[in-house]
């Protein structure tokens, strides 16, 4: 009895496991028939739409099944994101092999943490059934792409390379995959390439539970020596790729046959039909990759990713690969005389020396503006979200020492958490030339971070790198990355911030973790954060009194908060001096903590009335890390102040820069405006303050007083009536545009019983 193709349609004699026209797995009609490859078929027992899995994920519908279990896509109530969810089969789940053979795909591709690697989230159990929740992606397999047509060459090979930059970061981490195949690449809508299913990865060093495990896999991407039960190495999936890659122009698989054994005997001792047979537009080129690329001894093959990258990169970018020419003429070059065969060679030594020359000279400009975006919180946790907080808060702070480089603040990050926007999008809106992105968990006493390095306008991967540290390390993962972002970027750094970045110290793990629930809290600017925020920073002193990060993170929250213009959350006299206190322990303990000097600049400014000191601060700290938005803000109200107007607008605009969302820099900005008199460029800044938060009150106070400035009266108290009534605090900007506006009544109204009334009356007028 045949056995159709669900697929393509093609009839399949009966007992046969995979079409022999297109490698899909096949459902026989009655018994499970175990061949030597062993894929599992889907269970009929399906969870049910709807139902909840772990107390958080909601079933949404079924995507699928394979060889080593059945995939879900969930929404995650408590993150609200959609995601897969992998279940090992139910009649697989007393088997110790398959249970650690799935354990070990979770292992192998949790390690990885690159933009052609499905994320892997977490490993949980629901009612002793294992399962891994992951990446959920929206597209579609490749397999579905090729089976509608094949794929034009310029398209297939920047898929080819997507798939290919993914493996060379597993082979970089001693990970094989062993299964690669068209339908274990899903492409999404804009065209990414994501490698699915590690569920046969092996790991260097890790035992091979049986022999049997060499074979597993779809035997038509099985390579030669995989076929055969050898121990295979990386370059098995350098055969795969080579066959994914004829797949996708051809529309065909290379290797066919009725059945397993005919497709692996095709494999081990047959020749794949050349390219140009299928399309004549492939260029020969194309066709030699394919070829070495599924060379049938390992020792012919390319040797590793990087090798078959380069050549695809090559024609990707409309060159002649030198090591495919030097392949398409060695034929004629053996016909001609030793002679002629020696010069040719010299000649193509010379011409590959001076390419390698050209190519490999580095990133010719150097990107200058950076964003990293809120880590990601593996935990699933919200009551962990100051730990994934602090951690970009500490990113930003290392990549910030570097002078050559513009980091944008935590605030404007921070708006972006579970945002969905394009990274380009994003990086548009910040005005920056990259964008890191990472994640982040802590369990056990170590941390677990995977970031990578996006450029903003290609949205291409530039670099992507794996973390684990002990917690008390954090400081030193911390340089490392900042260290290693820079070398990407190509951005010199100092000798001086070499050696700030290659400072770093251990922390007392219990107490860095009060550090930074303590700045977590701050960072919310309430009365009641602000409470928690002093008491988890005290916690963290009492733990470890030499480390110099709390007593800075005391000293900067205690003096902000402290600032009036109507945002004081105390008042100043008990504000001020325990942030000057704290300044100076933690400048004792570090005297390269930008932020203590600058708190210390503001306790100086705002209280002491020392500002020759407050301007020596201010320098030190902006000395020491350019990116801080608050010390450019008070830096510019310092200049302001000593009638330095046109330096005091360009520090401020240093700070919008730093913090481009942050409707405070830009309003104030409009502010030195009005006092500089430029009126048309102090209404354009208020109102970008406004289009960020409509009810920002220095942003209305600022539009209103330019308005009554100009004697724009009706504008004017329109605005600042509604100042008013949202702000009572801002009553007094009201009264004064009344009393400009002639209206002094109204004005006495607001007035009447307020302590002071008349004083601020006859000044008004």
């Amino acid at each position: 009895m045949a056995v159709k193709c669900p697929k393509c349609h093609h009839e399949n004699p009966d007992g046969t496991r995979f079409c022999g026209n297109c490698a899909v797995p096949l459902r026989p009609s009655e018994k499970i028939h175990i061949s030597q490859t062993r894929t599992i078929l889907k269970p009929t027992d399906e969870l049910a739409v709807g139902s909840t899995i772990a107390r958080k994920y909601k079933i949404i519908d079924v995507l699928g099944s394979g060889g080593m279990g059945i995939v879900y896509k969930a929404e995650d109530n408590r993150l609200k994101r959609n995601v897969a969810l992998k279940f090992l089969p139910p009649e697989l789940s007393r088997d110790k092999e398959a249970k650690e053979r799935f354990a070990r795909e979770a292992q192998a591709a949790a390690a990885l943490s690159h933009s052609s690697i499905c994320t892997i989230h977490e490993v949980d159990e629901e009612e002793g059934t294992s399962f891994i929740t992951m990446e959920y992606i929206e597209g579609q397999t490749l397999r579905q792409k090729v089976t509608k047509e094949p794929l034009g060459i310029d398209e297939a090979i920047k898929i080819a390379i997507q798939i290919g930059e993914g493996l060379e970061e597993a082979h970089n981490k001693d990970v094989i995959h062993r299964d690669i195949k068209s339908s274990n690449i899903m492409v999404t809508e804009k065209g990414q390439a994501k490698i699915m299913d590690f569920g046969l990865a092996k790991i260097k060093g890790a035992a091979i539970i049986t022999r049997e495990a060499t074979t597993l896999g779809t035997v038509a991407y099985m390579s030669p020596e995989q076929t055969r039960g050898e121990i295979v190495d990386h370059r098995t999936d350098i055969w795969s790729l080579g066959v994914v890659l004829f797949e996708m122009l051809s529309g065909q698989l290379p290797f066919r046959g009725e059945r397993d054994s005919s497709v692996m005997y095709s494999i081990v001792h047959e020749q794949a039909r050349p390219l140009k047979d299928f399309n004549l537009d492939i260029p020969e080129e194309v066709g030699q990759i394919v070829e070495k690329a599924m060379a049938k001894k390992v020792d012919e093959r390319y040797q590793t990713v990087r090798e078959l990258l380069d050549d695809l990169k090559s024609i990707s970018e409309g060159k002649e690969p030198e090591g495919i020419r030097a392949r398409l003429r060695r034929a004629k070059l053996l016909k001609r005389k030793r002679a002629i065969l020696y010069a040719g060679i010299v000649g193509f030594v010379v011409i590959l020396t001076m390419i390698a020359l050209t190519l490999f000279t580095g990133r010719a400009e150097a990107m200058d503006s950076i964003a990293v975006l809120p880590l990601e919180n593996l935990s699933g946790d919200p009551n962990l979200e100051y730990f994934s907080d602090g951690i970009t808060d500490a990113l930003i702070n290392e990549l910030a020492k570097i002078s050559a480089l513009r980091v944008i603040s935590r605030t404007s990050v921070m708006q972006y958490k579970e945002v969905r926007k394009s990274l380009s999008e994003i990086a548009r809106e910040l005005n920056v030339d990259a964008v890191v992105e990472a994640s982040v968990l802590a369990v056990s006493g170590r941390v677990h971070i995977r970031a990578q390095l996006i450029q903003a306008s290609t949205e291409q991967n530039l670099w992507a790198q794996s973390y684990e540290r002990e917690i008390r390390d954090i400081l030193v993962l911390q340089s490392e990355m900042a260290r290693a972002i820079s070398r990407e970027i190509n951005v010199k750094l100092t000798p001086q911030e070499e050696t700030r970045l290659a400072s770093a110290r251990p922390v007392d793990p219990e107490a860095y973790m009060d550090y930074l629930k303590g700045i977590f809290y701050l960072n919310k600017f309430t009365l009641d954060g602000f409470k928690k925020g002093l008491a988890y920073l005290n916690q963290a002193i009492e733990k470890d009194p030499m480390n110099s990060l709390p007593y800075a993170g005391l000293a900067i929250g205690t003096s902000i908060a402290g600032h009036g213009l109507g945002f004081g959350l105390v008042p100043p006299s008990e504000a001020f001096p325990p942030a000057k206190e704290a300044a100076l322990k933690a400048l004792e303990l570090d005297e390269m903590l930008a932020e203590a000097h600058t708190a210390l600049a503001l306790v100086k400014l705002y209280y002491d009335w020392d500002w020759a000191g407050a301007e020596q601060a201010f320098r030190r700290a902006l000395e020491l890390n350019p990116n801080i938005p608050e010390a450019h803000r008070h830096y510019a109200w310092y200049l302001r102040l000593v009638e330095r107007t046109y330096d005091a607008l360009a520090e401020m605009k240093l700070a919008q820069e730093v913090d481009p969302l942050t409707p405070i820099y830009t309003a104030e900005l409009g502010w030195l405006y009005w006092g500089a008199g430029q009126y048309e460029e102090a209404i354009e800044e208020a109102q970008k303050s406004l289009e960020m938060d409509p009810d920002f009150p220095v942003g209305l106070h600022v539009l209103g007083s330019v308005y009554a400035a100009q004697e724009m009266y009706e504008e004017a108290i329109a605005v600042h009536q509604k100042m008013a009534a949202i702000y009572p605090a801002w009553k007094w900007s009201l009264v004064n545009t009344y009393a400009l506006a002639g209206r002094r009544d109204e004005a006495q109204k607001i007035l009447a019983g307020s302590p002071g009334s008349a004083g601020l009356l006859s000044s008004s007028s």
